[in-house]
C-alpha cells in the first residue's frame, strides 16, 4: 500500500495552487468543478510520491489555530541537508513564513517548517 493523495480544505484555491506551483514545481491537473455542490478542486502533482489535492467550496472557513485535531503536517523529501538549507533560504526571501529553522530533530530527521498560504505545515526533509 501507498498514499495516493491526500486533500487540503482552502478559502483560496488559486492562490495555493500557485504556491505549490511556485515553491514545489508541481504539475497541476485541469480544474474540476461541481456547480451544484459549489465544490471545485485541482491534483498537485510531485514528480514522485503522493499527490495532493487542494480542494473549496461555499463556506470553507480558515483552520483554527494548532494544535487542532486532525491533520498535523506533511513532508516533503529533498535531496540533503545543503537542499533543506537553500529552499528555506529562498522561500524565506519570496516571503513565506518559516514556522521552523532547519535543524536536526529528536527523531533523526534534518528539516525545516514551513507554512503555506493557509497556515498548514510543510517539513522539507533531507534524506
Amino acid at each position: 500500500m501507498k498514499i495516493e493523495h491526500i486533500a487540503i480544505w482552502t478559502e483560496n484555491l488559486e492562490l495555493l495552487k500557485d504556491f505549490y506551483i511556485k515553491h514545489f514545481g508541481c504539475r497541476v491537473s485541469d480544474r474540476y468543478e461541481n456547480p451544484s455542490k459549489q465544490f471545485a478542486s485541482y491534483f498537485l502533482s510531485f514528480e514522485e510520491g503522493a499527490r495532493i489535492e487542494i480542494m473549496t467550496r461555499s463556506g470553507i472557513k480558515s483552520n483554527q489555530e494548532p494544535p487542532v485535531s486532525g491533520l498535523a503536517h506533511f513532508a516533503i523529501m529533498v535531496d540533503s541537508r545543503d537542499s533543506v538549507d537553500s529552499f528555506t533560504s529562498q522561500v524565506q526571501l519570496d516571503g513565506v513564513t518559516i514556522a521552523g529553522y532547519p535543524r536536526v530533530t529528536g527523531d533523526g530527521y534534518y528539516e525545516s517548517v514551513i507554512l503555506d498560504p493557509d497556515g498548514n505545515q510543510i517539513e522539507i526533509v533531507a534524506k
